[in-house]
């Protein structure tokens, strides 16, 4: 997936040029050849998934050819490429990189509504992963948690995504966000602990997290769960 510049790169007897509004599926064995016409400078994202979900992803039929990337796609990249950076956890990186396959094999749910028997199952594999999740599972990334249901995890993202309207990955966040809170206005207030304890990758990324889900930081609201707790009404019996 290219991010800046562009480059010329032949294919198996197949020539392309490749600028930021483009990516390629390469596989292995494949005789590839790359030139810079236009010189030095081009950045891309190679990320290198297994061959079982390539065809998963694309129905058995992988492109070929160069594949034109929408602004969305470009932004959910770059937002890839940022979360990397920032140090985030395997759950929300999975998930991603997961929405990305997606974009590429076209629509997510396309053609007619899904048939009663397969909305059932998938309102089904969605609320094992809801149990799942509540039941200790909010340190499970998206790949461990499609292991646990038995599925595999671009079909568990594309389903949860489909039933609920959010990610796996926001749900999961909403979940630990709660339970933080909850640990925070019983007393803990050591954030690197909690941070650890719910699988976040270090106490930076509870506290976006946090911002995130509720557009404060966690020492603010830990303030404001005590106050409210020292604020609140008692009984005169």
């Amino acid at each position: 997936m290219v991010r800046r510049g562009g480059f010329l790169r032949r294919a198996n007897g197949h020539e392309d040029f490749f600028d930021a509004s483009s990516a390629y599926l390469a596989r292995p064995g494949d005789e590839t050849c790359i030139g810079h016409p236009a010189g030095p400078g081009d950045v891309s994202t190679a990320i290198v998934v297994p061959a079982a979900l390539v065809d998963e992803v694309f129905a058995g039929s992988p492109p070929a050819a160069r594949l034109v990337t929408s602004p969305t796609f470009d932004l959910e990249h770059r937002l890839l490429v940022a979360a990397c950076r920032r140090g985030s956890d395997h759950g929300e990186l999975d998930e991603r990189v997961h929405a990305l396959l997606a974009m590429l094999s076209g629509p997510l749910w396309p053609g007619a509504p899904a048939k009663p028997a397969t909305t059932t199952s998938h309102r089904r594999l969605v609320s094992e992963a809801r149990e799942a999740l509540s039941q200790g599972g909010l340190t499970l990334g998206l790949t461990e948690l499609a292991r646990r249901l038995c599925c595999s995890p671009h079909h568990l993202s594309r389903v949860f995504r489909r039933v609920t309207g959010h990610t796996v990955t926001f749900y999961r966040n909403e979940l630990r966000v709660r339970a933080v809170l909850e640990d925070v206005a019983a007393g803990a207030a050591n954030l690197r602990t909690l941070a650890a304890q719910y699988g976040f990758a270090d106490q930076a990324h509870l506290g976006r997290v946090v911002r995130r889900h509720r557009h404060q930081t966690p020492g603010a609201l830990a303030r404001i769960l005590a106050a409210d707790e020292h604020e609140s009404p008692t009984s005169d019996g």
